[in-house]
C-alpha cells in the first residue's frame, strides 16, 4: 500500500495509461486534471518513433492539460546523451525520429542506437550496424521493450529483439537509456525537484515501468489497461498498488 500523504510527484507513462494506441482512457483528461492540482507530474515514455514534439500535440489534440517540458522520452534522453558525448552515431530509428537528431553527427561511428523502427528494420540496417559494432561502436537501446499493443488491438513485437539480436551477434551488451534503466527515472525525479521516495510510477507494463520505477527507489503502481495481462501478476514482482485504470487513482487521495 501507498500512503499518498508522502507523495509529492507522479511519472505517468501514456499509451496503457492515459490512452490506448488513439483512443483516451474514458474520463482520463478529467483526472489527469485532479492529479496536477495535488501533485507534480512528467509524462515518460519509451515510444521511440517519434519526437516530443509530436508526443505533444498528440496528447493536447486528445484533451489532455499537458506542457511539453512536462514530457520525459526516451529519445530525448537518448539525443542528450550523445551531445555530451559529442558523438557520431549510427540510428536505426523511423524517418520521422531521425529528423530529431539532425544536430547530432553521423561519422566518425561512435554509436549505434537503436529505437522502434518499424519498417527501417532491414536487414542492410541491422547489417551495416553489427559491422560497425564489430569494428569499435558500442550499442545504445533507446528502449528495449519486449511488445506493444497494436493498432489491431493485438501485441507486435517492439524494438528489444533487435537489440537482444545485435547483443548476440557482436558480443556486445547494449547501454540502456530508456525504461526500465534506473536512471531513466531518477532523471525524470529530479527533473521536479523531488527524491524518489516522494515519487509513485504508473505504468501498464508490470516489468519496463513499475519494476524499473521501483528498483529506482519509486512506489510502483500498475493499471489493468494497455499491454496488462492477468499473466504479469504471476511474473513475481509486487507492485505497491494495482488499480483498474487510471481513473480509480482519484479514491486513493
Amino acid at each position: 500500500m501507498i500512503d499518498f500523504s508522502k507523495i509529492k510527484g507522479l511519472l505517468l507513462d501514456l499509451d496503457g495509461v492515459l490512452y490506448i494506441i488513439d483512443k483516451p482512457i474514458e474520463r482520463a483528461q478529467e483526472t489527469l486534471k485532479k492529479l496536477k492540482k495535488r501533485f507534480k507530474v512528467r509524462f515518460i515514455t519509451n515510444t521511440t518513433t517519434k519526437p516530443k514534439k509530436l508526443i505533444y500535440e498528440k496528447l493536447k489534440n486528445m484533451g489532455f492539460d499537458v506542457e511539453e517540458d512536462e514530457i520525459f522520452s526516451a529519445l530525448e534522453a537518448t539525443k542528450q546523451f550523445l551531445k555530451e558525448k559529442n558523438a557520431g552515431a549510427f540510428l536505426i530509428l523511423t524517418d520521422i525520429a531521425k529528423e530529431d537528431f539532425k544536430d547530432i553527427p553521423k561519422e566518425p561511428v561512435k554509436y549505434v542506437v537503436v529505437g522502434d523502427a518499424r519498417d527501417n528494420f532491414t536487414y542492410e540496417k541491422m547489417n551495416k550496424a553489427f559491422r560497425y559494432l564489430m569494428d569499435g561502436a558500442e550499442l545504445i537501446a533507446a528502449a528495449k521493450n519486449k511488445y506493444f499493443r497494436d493498432k489491431d488491438g493485438k501485441l507486435s513485437l517492439d524494438c528489444g529483439a533487435y537489440v537482444v539480436g545485435l547483443e548476440f551477434a557482436t558480443g556486445k551488451k547494449a547501454k540502456l537509456i530508456g525504461k526500465p534503466n534506473k536512471d531513466f527515472f531518477l532523471l525524470a525525479v529530479k527533473s521536479m525537484g523531488l527524491k524518489p521516495e516522494e515519487v509513485a510510477v504508473i505504468g501498464d507494463d508490470i516489468e519496463s515501468d513499475v519494476k524499473g520505477g521501483m528498483d529506482a527507489g519509486l512506489k510502483g503502481i500498475l493499471v489493468k489497461t494497455g499491454k496488462f495481462t492477468p499473466e504479469d501478476l504471476k511474473k513475481g514482482i509486487k507492485p505497491d498498488l494495482v488499480i483498474e485504470n487510471i481513473n480509480e487513482l482519484v479514491r486513493y487521495l
